[in-house]
């Protein structure tokens, strides 16, 4: 009778974890990553047709957190291959995030807080040897990406050089569907604290990496952590190998210090892959529209958010807006798109509605020259130039 008793509560158990790893993670995502309800936009003709013919690009989206199926139109979340395709995105780097602390928020938060990813992680059935190891978080996701691109080459291509980046754009003239996907961290805490896994990172594929998330790390200070510190001697070290690898170097999240001392030693352009204007929307989210000034200057590029912290609202229109103030404050040739989709965050549409974008940037007096180079060109002309030039 006990014996019976053992085997049937091992059985509700085992059934248990079953179900929570089948549905636990999919409320989670649908929880986090929401959009916020509307009705469908119109769009003119001629911003319909403008939009279809535009190389689309997006610097930031944080899809292979979750446990997705990314290759079906899914009803939640913000990002898969159809909706990439109805979008029409030609280049979407996937960020892959790997710390996030409990009660995170733009102020203030602690190194040591207790993090969310482990058991999100742990939830979603990652190997065990990712719920101790951020470096192994991060591969685990570029491994997904990758695995997506082998198991579906009509729909996704990953690009590790400038020589993929021919080859993709000469795939593309016979097949429109076509992605080209890139791949980036969120946070150099994903190091583990050892420079060697810059190396490591790279030959696992990533091509971006950014410093901070929300909080400090052994590189420096991060814009919401507590220190607000500038590069120490590891991140010098670290940004000095990203330069030498050629990997492209992205400061979003990262402190106003670690900017300002990444900008006096970088010997390329820098990235801020998902961001707003200090100027334009008030906000810690965002760095000093002098400090964006002085990126651009240096050739670099800055990519626009989709969220209210970063903009102050999340609406088609809030986006070409904050962009147009962009074309004032740095110029045409330094913007592009950095979503933040599937980043926890509530935009109001997900990327198969790109073209409200485009129609709002229409309405609002931008050229269709500069549209071209803010939607996509921008990001095309920066990673023709600035990534590897072989495969290696």
């Amino acid at each position: 009778m006990i014996k019976r008793i053992i085997y049937i509560l091992f059985s509700i158990l085992i059934v248990s974890i079953l179900v929570a790893r089948i549905y636990l993670p999919a409320q989670v995502d649908r929880q986090m990553n929401p959009v916020t309800a509307h009705a469908p936009f119109k769009i003119s003709d001629g911003a319909r047709e403008l939009h279809q013919d535009l190389i689309i690009g997006d610097w930031h989206a944080d899809s292979f957190l979750w446990s997705r199926d990314l290759t079906t139109d899914n009803d939640h979340g913000h990002v898969d291959i159809p909706k990439l395709q109805q979008g029409n995105v030609a280049l979407q780097m996937f960020t892959t995030v790997t710390k996030s602390p409990s009660g995170q928020n733009y102020e203030k938060n602690e190194t040591d807080a207790r993090d969310n990813i482990t058991a999100l992680a742990i939830a979603q059935g990652w190997p065990i040897k990712t719920w101790r190891s951020l470096a192994e978080r991060a591969i685990f996701q570029a491994k997904k990406i990758k695995k997506l691109s082998q198991e579906n080459p009509n729909d996704l291509m990953i690009i590790k050089s400038q020589n993929d980046v021919k080859n993709f754009l000469e795939q593309r003239k016979s097949n429109k569907d076509l992605i080209g996907g890139l791949i980036g961290t969120e946070g150099s805490h994903a190091l583990d604290g050892d420079i060697k896994n810059v190396q490591r990172l790279y030959e696992e594929g990533f091509r971006m990496m950014s410093l901070h998330h929300f909080f400090d790390n052994k590189l420096g200070g991060s814009l919401h952590g507590t220190s607000g510190q500038g590069l120490s001697e590891f991140g010098y070290e670290v940004v000095n190998l990203i330069e030498d690898l050629e990997i492209i170097l992205d400061v979003s999240h990262s402190s106003q210090n670690v900017v300002k001392d990444v900008l006096k030693i970088s010997s390329r352009p820098l990235v801020v892959s998902h961001t707003g204007f200090n100027g334009h929307c008030k906000s810690a989210r965002n760095i000093d529209d002098s400090l964006m000034q002085s990126i651009a200057k240096k050739g670099g590029l800055i990519a626009i958010g989709y969220w209210d912290g970063a903009i102050c609202n999340n609406t088609p229109k809030a986006v070409a807006e904050a962009l147009v103030y962009g074309i004032d404050l740095v110029g045409e040739d330094h913007l592009s798109l950095g979503s933040d989709f599937d980043g926890t965050i509530t935009p109001g549409f997900d990327t198969s509605e790109l073209a409200a974008i485009t129609d709002w940037l229409l309405k609002l007096g931008a050229t269709e020259e500069q549209i071209r180079k803010i939607m996509g060109e921008n990001m095309l002309r920066f990673i023709q130039k600035y990534l590897p030039k072989g495969n290696n």
